[in-house]
């Protein structure tokens, strides 16, 4: 997820479910950080392994002689990842499909719990997590949100650029312009995740102004916060802005909900690696750089229309 200046300091989060089901009536896909749940699925992404593909080379040994990539992510979070049709699709299997070209093996993605992801990766279940994963600090270093250590902490192969996006009602009854305007009322987000994070602090923030209480409701997934939402339990969703304006477009043919970008805040999302699997990441850089300069990188956005988050470059920990 994207960071805002609040969720910088946070540490987990991202997404399965089918495309008409984003709002109410099915499951989207956010990523974790430990055990995957039982309800994964795996989707390889990109072509079989090729040796004679431009950085091949460049992988460790064992994932060249495995010829995949294993990828936890949390598929339900369209459009970044999401199932439909028993696959999981969207922006980041779609990015990661073009990184296979360029690294000569598959992509192959498992869905789980978001908040166990990185778990998941550091005990060898997966080999990164990609899932819409916002890269901070903390989780570089692998502070809890308190500041206290849990764990190594991982690196980040920055690829995409979001901001905090603000799901409310269609026609936007209760007026939400920003997050000032959540003082006095409930918000609804998904558990583990940034948001949750920057819904606590706006918490904060709106009984230091003296504005009113906002109350903070958590769900194990975004799906659920939306119904809340929908059903006037809360007066909005706190989410990234693509995957915002997405549900706004699709739920209920776009009659269902609308959505507020706050672009002042943008945050990046990244590639998580385990520290010490340096040859992947930087493997995995390397092969961003070069599908960026290719176009097949703005292609894979610009299917999704999320072409706005677009990155000129790949950074390894650039996120704060």
């Amino acid at each position: 997820m994207t960071a805002s200046t609040t969720r910088r300091t946070t540490a987990a989060r991202s997404r399965i479910a089918a495309v008409g089901a984003i709002a109410v009536a099915g499951a989207l896909i956010l990523t974790g950080c430990g055990d995957q749940t039982d309800k994964a699925s795996s989707t390889p992404s990109g072509a079989a392994n090729n040796s004679s593909a431009p950085l091949f080379s460049k992988l460790p040994k064992k994932i060249q002689d495995a010829g995949v990539i294993k990828v936890g992510t949390d598929a339900t979070y369209a459009p970044m990842e999401f199932t439909e049709g028993g696959k999981i699709v969207g922006v980041d299997p779609d990015i990661a499909a073009a990184l296979s070209k360029q690294l000569g093996v598959q992509f192959k993605f498992e869905s789980g719990t978001f908040d166990t992801l990185i778990g998941s990766m550091q005990t060898g279940r997966s080999d990164l997590v990609m899932s819409s994963l916002t890269d901070t600090k903390a989780r570089q270093e692998g502070l809890d949100d308190k500041g206290a250590k849990t764990g190594a902490g991982v690196d980040f192969v920055d690829y995409f650029s979001a901001s905090t996006g603000i799901l409310v009602k269609k026609g936007n009854p209760q007026g939400i312009k920003t997050l000032d305007d959540l003082c006095g009322k409930t918000v609804a987000v998904q558990r583990g995740t940034t948001y949750e994070e920057s819904a606590k602090t706006q918490a904060e923030k709106c009984k230091t102004d003296g504005k009113g209480e906002l109350k903070v409701e958590s769900f194990p997934t975004d799906a659920e916060a939306q119904t809340r939402v929908k059903a006037g339990g809360a007066a909005a969703d706190l989410n990234d802005s693509p995957v915002a304006a997405y549900i706004a477009q699709t739920a209920g043919g776009g009659n269902d909900f609308e959505a507020i970008a706050n672009p002042t805040d943008a945050g990046l999302f990244g590639i998580a690696v385990d520290k010490k699997n340096t040859e992947l990441r930087d493997a995995l850089k390397e092969a961003l750089d070069a599908i960026i300069k290719d176009g097949t990188y703005k292609a894979a956005l610009d299917k999704w229309n999320a072409g706005s988050g677009a990155v000129t470059e790949a950074k390894i920990n650039a996120g704060s």
